[in-house]
């Protein structure tokens, strides 16, 4: 079975680890560390012929527009991750809308191919953002990833569905249950049910922290026993030792930065041992999208 490999092009000061300690407007001044990390993952997955989605930040694109360029050409999907990395319940639906559209346009403008998929930062499609996925269909969305069915502290909806599915959309319901109306593919985050109880794998701090032999049984027991794709991602930070420090609290030191030593071996182990493709791939062979544009 095919999984889906999955990563967040941002900036390591992009890390909402960071939102307090570094303002938007500090930004533009920090040394900036993305197209390099970025660079030696497509390196990585061009050694072991493997393809992936890369949601970018527009903030990103719009710097660095010849980065998204050369993550189309070497046969990636490039997907949204928002514009200036904020959670979506700190945003209006018009300013949601806004950040949506804008970074879209520097996605596409860099890129040259349309976009269609988006994942919210910090997975911020919660049960009180879930308004956002019809602001999406609305710009021309096809499908989401965001929603971690989980509860967690920052992100979450504890009792949302586990796999790849349809998100029907009317009247700011969110998600109804009539789903003959317009809907969005969504693919959530990959999750285990160990007794009773969803616990989260295969992606940024988990992969980090887990043991890579439990990742592995975890993705092997999704596809063998529960027929189901998983879904990895990453942030091309957790791959750069050498980035600068910030002053924040021990914790969210911790949080950050664990592991960090051992992401790229795990990640070369990871791509030997599964076959993995962009999302749009995986979710077209599901029949939740079509290989086609919307629009």
């Amino acid at each position: 079975m095919k999984n889906a490999l999955t990563f967040d092009i941002e900036e390591y000061f992009h890390a909402e680890a960071f939102a307090r300690a570094l303002r938007p407007e500090e930004w533009p001044g920090l040394e900036s560390r993305v197209v390099d990390t970025t660079e030696r993952l497509l390196d990585i997955l061009d050694y072991a012929d493997s393809r992936a989605t890369f949601f970018v930040l527009g903030w990103v694109a719009e710097r660095y527009p010849a980065l998204v360029k050369d993550i189309v050409g070497r046969g990636h999907e490039v997907a949204c991750h928002g514009y200036g990395h904020q959670m979506i319940q700190r945003l209006s639906r018009q300013d949601f809308a806004k950040d949506v559209q804008r970074a879209k346009t520097a996605i596409e403008d860099a890129a040259g191919t349309a976009v269609i998929g988006y994942r919210a930062p910090t997975f911020s499609i919660r049960r009180d953002t879930l308004w956002s996925l019809e602001v999406l269909w609305e710009i021309g969305f096809l499908y989401d990833s965001s929603i971690f069915p989980i509860l967690h502290d920052r992100y979450g909806i504890s009792d949302a569905p586990r796999f790849p599915h349809r998100v029907a959309l009317g009247n700011g319901a969110g998600a109804p249950k009539d789903t003959s109306t317009n809907s969005i593919a969504e693919f959530p985050l990959s999750t285990l049910s160990v007794l009773g109880r969803r616990v989260p794998i295969a992606g940024g701090g988990y992969f980090r922290l887990a043991p890579y032999r439990l990742t592995r049984l975890a993705i092997r027991h999704l596809n063998a026993k529960e027929q189901q794709p998983a879904i990895v991602y990453l942030h091309p930070w957790e791959l750069d030792v050498h980035q600068p420090k910030v002053r924040t609290g021990l914790l969210t030191r911790l949080r950050h930065s664990v592991n960090i030593h051992s992401t790229e071996g795990k990640l070369r182990r990871l791509l030997k041992d599964f076959r993995f493709g962009p999302v749009r791939e995986i979710l077209a062979k599901a029949g939740l999208v079509t290989q086609g544009d919307r629009r």
